[in-house]
């Protein structure tokens, strides 16, 4: 099940941000259920793995210099 950021919207209040497990064919919820502000779910970039050193070979999209 995966996990969504959701953020409250109202501007004259501080910003609550929080994360929530949902199934994939759940409705996004409309409102905090804590406080019942209205919210929207944010749109987040994912996850990225680097893996540094340690192995044989080239490695694809590895950082840093190499010494030749």
């Amino acid at each position: 099940m995966p996990t969504y950021i959701y953020e409250t919207t109202d501007d004259t209040k501080p910003l609550r941000r929080f994360e929530i497990k949902q199934g994939f064919h759940e409705a996004p919820l409309q409102a905090d259920p804590e406080t019942g502000e209205l919210l929207r779910r944010v749109i987040s970039g994912g996850y990225r793995v680097i893996v540094r050193g340690g192995s044989i070979g080239p490695s694809v999209g590895s950082c840093g210099s190499h010494s030749e």
